[in-house]
């Protein structure tokens, strides 16, 4: 019986083999399988053949518990399970396999090929710290292009000193190819969105030089022949947009691999690998080293560096390792500071956390040690490459029809509409959406604390909130900027997030003249809205509950409530009417218009908005739409 066992954030893989009938698992060395970690009990687990169709018994006889499959295994219990079927005993996961070695799942393949990638990247690297001053390299980028083939050449007599191309690495070489020939794909299509009326994805990769020197116009001949026969292949030109070419690419290009293998001779596959090395290394030394790619992909909403050898992604909403990991900390630690630099601040041990702005309109949360405990974080959440429409919600089903018809004459009849949902669940996406109704003579100012609204009118003033310099001095809070917005003769007001005192301003301002404002705060549902804004508006001032009341069900009409699904999509689950004060509790009444009720789809609930008839009246609503699908 052979059996395989990594810990789960590392690519790894051990083996022991033993032709025992039964297994012990645990921290101590006394154990056939040894786990040290302090989370492993000293004798964890015993492992047994069940009987003669090959199947195994697992036996928990330490004090945490273990998960077979998906069933978790308590101390004291057993469960029977096939060979294939994965054990976790957390941090670590194990495989068994009586015959042969258990076949490596495609996600677990890549993320083993991008490990070997990675420490050889790193070998290279300090190779070429010996060689060059790659500090100098960095500061001359752009002026000297004669740096980039000198760390070129290196790169390549790097690889010959470490022989990488060797014959007895050929097996690996051609499936490191495959993974390159995928990456090399996807990058092409996010370089060919440049003409689109989207954001240009390659506005973060101006420090790729190409230097016409090192590229062979034979072998590049090929690439762009391979490429162009797997693009066929997969039928990208009969996909509609970006992202779901780049999500066909990255599902299926394994499955066409198969074909381009023949063509690949050892001379190119020598030159695509060189290539990529090439590539990752001057992303190194020059940009973001692996987050290159990942800032570009525009399947990916975020960004997370947990360590060095960690880097989780948000693809569709759903959070995933991107197997790709940055060669060492010290690295990691240089390109957040490049990232920093980029936006003019800047992080260091006297300043270990910092909140920054890419040139795209990404937002950057960046922390290091000591406040990190093991080591540098980055956190980057991306700009969207597309403005979102309301119709493009209707067709994702996070939004009905007939709940965005009513939506929209809500805004352009200057009903002040506040969002709300979690982290994550799309307020700002839907504060964009919305504010694409507001009519184009009306003047409106936008306040946040990073830039990410995009409106489409033309009348737009869009203020930012600044933090304190180097001395404390200097900070201009969104308060700050909410009371000047009064006095710039806004027609409405868009504040980004309401997380503070401001929450106190903005509904002064929603009561003065300023209806039809907009405004986003984090709360689980529309009821709760009302309790988070309650502690927001005594942050700002001390007041009575019962004034307060009032001022939120005189100032708020509307409030669109946005849930994430467990699947990662995000749905509006609630469009309520605040429709007063409770005359007995003093309580604010919330109604609600439509919900999501049952887990089912969002559905009007019957009641008919105070407001309605104006809606009616001004040709903005038909009641039938409100009642539709």
């Amino acid at each position: 019986m052979k059996i395989w066992f990594n810990k789960v954030n590392e690519s790894r893989r051990s083996v022991v083999e033993l032709d025992a009938e039964e297994l012990h698992i645990g921290r101590d060395a006394s154990n056939d399988v040894v786990l040290r970690s302090p989370l492993v009990s000293r004798r964890h687990a015993v492992v047994r053949r069940a009987n003669g169709d090959g199947q195994l018994e697992l036996e928990n006889v330490g004090v945490n518990s273990c998960v077979v499959g998906e069933t978790e295994v308590l101390g004291g219990e057993r469960v029977t399970f096939e060979p294939s079927v994965k054990v976790r005993i957390w941090p670590y996961t194990l495989s068994f396999d009586t015959d042969q070695v258990t076949a490596i799942g495609r996600a677990e393949l890549e993320a083993h090929l991008r490990s070997i990638v990675a420490d050889l990247e790193l070998r290279i690297h300090q190779k070429l710290l010996e060689r060059l001053d790659l500090y100098d390299m960095e500061t001359a980028r752009g002026d000297n292009t004669d740096n980039i083939l000198l760390l070129e050449n290196n790169i390549e007599d790097v690889c010959r000193e470490l022989n990488v191309f060797g014959g007895e690495n050929d097996a690996l070489i051609e499936e490191i190819t495959g993974l390159s020939l995928r990456d090399h794909a996807i990058n092409q299509l996010i370089m060919e969105t440049g003409d689109e009326e989207i954001f240009d994805l390659a506005v973060l990769t101006t420090n790729e030089f190409d230097v016409p020197a090192t590229l062979v116009p034979e072998r590049e001949t090929e690439l762009h022949s391979l490429l162009q026969f797997s693009r066929e292949k997969l039928k990208l030109e009969g996909l509609p947009d970006i992202s779901s070419k780049i999500h066909c690419v990255e599902g299926n290009f394994n499955d066409v691999f198969h074909h381009l293998r023949p063509h690949l001779h050892q001379e190119l596959r020598k030159y695509i690998v060189l290539r990529t090395l090439k590539k990752d290394l001057k992303d190194i030394v020059f940009g973001f080293g692996p987050l290159q790619d990942l800032l570009r992909a525009p399947t990916i909403s975020e960004v997370m560096v947990v360590r060095s050898d960690q880097i989780y992604v948000e693809r569709d909403g759903v959070i995933e390792k991107s197997g790709r990991r940055f060669i060492s900390e010290k690295v990691t630690e240089s390109i957040i500071e490049r990232i920093v630099a980029q936006v003019g601040r800047r992080i260091d041990k006297s300043q270990p956390l910092v909140d920054a702005r890419l040139p795209d309109g990404s937002r950057v949360n960046a922390i290091i040690p000591p406040l990190a405990v093991f080591g540098p974080c980055l956190t980057i959440r991306k700009f969207p490459i597309q403005r979102l429409k309301m119709d493009d919600l209707i067709d994702f089903k996070s939004i009905t029809k007939a709940a965005a018809t009513f939506i929209r004459a809500c805004v352009i009849d200057h009903r002040s509409i506040l969002i709300s949902g979690g982290t994550g669940s799309g307020k700002t996406t839907m504060l964009n959406v919305l504010s694409s109704f507001i009519p184009y003579k009306e003047r409106v100012v936008t306040i946040e604390d990073t830039c990410e609204l995009r409106l489409h009118q033309e009348h737009v003033v869009s203020l930012e909130s600044k933090p304190a310099n180097v001395e404390g001095v200097g900070a201009y809070l969104i308060r700050d900027l909410v009371r000047n917005a009064l006095r710039m003769r806004p027609d409405r007001i868009v504040v980004g997030e309401c997380r503070g005192g401001e929450a106190l301003d903005m509904v002064q301002a929603m009561n003065t003249g300023h209806a039809g404002s907009m405004t986003t705060v984090h709360a689980n549902s529309a009821e709760e809205v009302i309790e988070r804004l309650e502690l927001l508006m005594l942050m700002g001032a001390e007041l009575p509950i019962s004034s307060i009341h009032r001022q939120i069900a005189s100032a708020i009409d509307i409030i669109v409530h946005i849930d994430r699904l467990p699947t990662g999509k995000r749905v509006v689950s609630q469009v309520s009417e605040v429709t007063g004060v409770h005359p007995h509790t003093t309580d604010v009444m919330i109604t609600d218009i439509f919900n999501r009720r049952d887990g089912l789809a969002l559905r009007p609930t019957g009641y008919m908005p105070s407001f309605a008839d104006s809606l009616v009246e001004k040709n903005l609503l038909e009641i039938e739409f409100l009642y539709g699908k």
